[in-house]
């Protein structure tokens, strides 16, 4: 196992070297570098934490959403904050358990599972999350001044991620430093002043949304994935520092998690409540939405600042995301700089491609793979989480066999509206919630656990 340990974790070492950079830049709070003690590296773990997960879905999707509730944002917000807070922490807590990589987290599903598993995660990130963040800086800093064309725009956006790339600039270490405490402070400011603006029609009446709506409208952030790469960043990052024990590890990852989770969640629940405040104003998309809260509670050069930064945050994201692909590639084909530059640039024109379309266009695009290998990244989730005599690897290979299985149905019916086909899939609890995976799942653990013992 020792050995199995040491191999995975030697092969994405270099993944985790560049992002780790992020951790010891926040330590600006603390006027220096290492060693750091503990309080202070708690602090600085939950910055850095908070600022990777905190990427263009997390700002255009919660006010989108209040917006459409009306009435019924608290439900939206409970189910939002499960799926886009509580599991993506919960990733965390279980990294903060295992103290080791992707690969150590997803092996129990055996390690050619486990490589497929991350290479379906690495497709989806350059393919959706990444290209997402050109179209919204797109629509939020660009298309306003009518500077360009989107495709134009996108073009331009992946050239310079590109040469970010591979470059491995440290101009976004540096920009990192700044950026998200100044996005936050914004963001409160917008729902604060936005809370107590008087609108003049009431509160727009609830739509279909409901507590499913916001679980499923919480897959979009891409959080339950970004968990599970991130987790594994976090724990190389601290023990590249080789001044904590095993158990203080645990306990800075731990904390640390949960103070970045209550931040995302304050952020959430305001954003959500701003946008039910408004819900009586007529707004179509999720970044026109945004713009429009921005401009009625900080004025036009409020806005226009917040889409700069907006426009930043995603560029990082970008890089992070690309970098992150070409350095696993890399990692797995002998550490072929071939391959990490073949990766990147592969990766920047199907971002391109993708990114060159709106940002409604790239949410509809990305509910089918959501719906495939959100259902698994949950349930990994939660094994992991668990004490290792209730998830043993039999019960992490059948729970996860029967989520895929039962997953199926929600994937397919997304092109299948077929009268037949809904019949056939109703017999399935929460299937209409796209949701069919949770009970089978459930009783599958049921019965490989509790009733094994008797």
């Amino acid at each position: 196992m020792q050995k199995y340990q040491n191999r995975t974790l030697a092969m994405n070492l270099i993944i985790y070297r560049s992002i780790s950079k992020v951790i010891i830049h926040f330590s600006i709070f603390t006027g220096k570098y290492l060693p750091l003690n503990y309080t202070k590296q708690t602090f600085i773990t939950a910055f850095a934490l908070f600022s990777l997960f905190f990427g263009a879905g997390n700002l255009i999707l919660p006010p989108y959403i209040g917006h459409q509730a009306g009435a019924q944002w608290l439900w939206v917000a409970l189910g939002f904050c499960l799926s886009a807070v509580v599991i993506p922490i919960m990733a965390i807590y279980g990294y903060a358990r295992i103290q080791g990589s992707l690969f150590d987290f997803s092996k129990n599903m055996g390690r050619v599972g486990a490589l497929i598993y991350a290479i379906i995660i690495y497709l989806i990130a350059i393919s959706l999350p990444g290209p997402r963040t050109a179209s919204v800086t797109y629509e939020m800093a660009i298309a306003p001044f009518d500077l360009m064309n989107s495709w134009s725009f996108s073009t331009l956006y992946f050239l310079l991620v590109l040469l970010f790339v591979l470059n491995r600039s440290k101009i976004l270490d540096l920009i990192g430093k700044y950026l998200t405490p100044l996005i936050v402070l914004i963001l409160l400011m917008i729902i604060g002043i936005g809370l107590f603006i008087e609108v003049p029609k009431e509160l727009g009446s609830a739509t279909s949304l409901n507590l499913f709506s916001g679980i499923l409208e919480g897959y979009q952030t891409f959080d339950a994935i970004g968990g599970v790469v991130v987790g594994g960043v976090i724990v190389i990052s601290i023990g590249l520092k080789g001044v904590y024990t095993e158990s203080e590890k645990k306990s800075i990852i731990s904390k640390a998690g949960l103070w970045a989770g209550m931040g995302l969640l304050g952020i959430y629940i305001g954003l959500i409540a701003l946008g039910a405040h408004f819900s009586g104003t007529s707004i179509s998309t999720r970044t026109e939405l945004l713009s429009f809260l921005s401009s009625e509670t900080l004025g036009n050069v409020g806005a226009t600042f917040l889409a700069v930064l907006v426009g930043l945050a995603c560029f990082t994201t970008a890089v992070g995301i690309v970098t992150g692909a070409s350095d696993f590639v890399k990692g797995q084909l002998g550490n072929s700089q071939h391959a990490y530059t073949v990766t990147a640039v592969v990766s920047c024109i199907i971002g391109i491609l993708v990114g060159g379309n709106q940002v409604q266009f790239i949410i509809d695009l990305a509910v089918p793979a959501l719906m495939f290998i959100y259902p698994v990244t949950i349930i990994l989730i939660i094994l992991n989480t668990l004490p290792k005599k209730w998830a043993t690897k039999n019960v992490f290979k059948w729970v996860i066999a029967i989520t895929l299985l039962f997953s199926i149905p929600d994937f397919l019916g997304i092109y299948i509206n077929a009268e037949w086909f809904k019949n056939l899939i109703a017999v399935i609890p929460f299937s209409n919630e796209h949701l069919g995976w949770i009970l089978p799942a459930g009783i599958t653990f049921f019965l490989l656990t509790v009733l094994r013992k008797k």
